[in-house]
């Protein structure tokens, strides 16, 4: 298993949980850009946006579900922001989908 994300959700790397179910895993980005910088994956492994299929799309469902109580939680009551990258030209750096909740500040417009 060479998937850093997948390792972080096996335990075999340490991270700082923001939220967890059966499915999904969020944890505190190690090098934050925001104020409050949380990722949040699916457990399955799927590489990008890109492998979002009919059978993996409920799992990306939920995420979207629980990205408002996550952000929540995080003390976002006044917005935030949720990225993901897809692909080499976008700089994804972990081939495992990801999605970004940032926020804690004015973010600026030309950010993202």
């Amino acid at each position: 298993m060479d998937c850093l994300f997948c390792r972080i959700i096996a335990g075999e790397i340490p991270s700082k949980k923001a939220y967890e179910d059966d499915d999904i895993l969020a944890f505190h980005d190690i090098a934050p850009q925001t104020p409050v910088h949380i990722l949040v994956i699916p457990k399955v492994h799927i590489p990008s946006v890109d492998g979002i299929t009919p059978d993996n799309a409920a799992i990306v469902a939920k995420i979207f579900a629980a990205i408002p109580k996550i952000a929540a939680s995080a003390g976002l009551t006044n917005g935030y922001r949720v990225i993901t990258n897809c692909g080499e030209d976008a700089c994804q750096s972990v081939k495992h989908l990801h999605f970004h909740i940032m926020g804690g500040r004015k973010l600026p417009e030309n950010m993202g």
